[in-house]
């Protein structure tokens, strides 16, 4: 698990129900300079983590650009559910 899925696992993990189900898996980009970071979790908890009106995703993307400062790459969140 690299830096960045780390710390959007540890962003997630406290909003979900079913830890075990919760996943963050780095995705292939067409740009270099940048990375898809995608989260799996059940359906249940993907709605917990997008939030209403996506607030819940905009700030994990927002927590996730500031992390990313230092790698130079911007960081693209998507959310799957099982």
């Amino acid at each position: 698990m690299t830096d960045l899925e780390k710390t959007l696992f540890d962003l997630c993990e406290p909003l979900v129900e079913d830890k075990k189900s919760l996943s963050v898996k780095t995705m292939a980009s067409t740009n270099e300079n940048e990375e898809l970071l995608y989260v799996y979790a059940n359906s249940d908890d993907v709605a917990r983590l997008i939030g209403r009106k996506g607030t819940m995703a905009s700030s994990l993307r927002q927590m996730m650009a500031i992390a990313s400062k230092e790698s130079h790459k911007k960081i693209s969140v998507k959310f799957e559910a099982y």
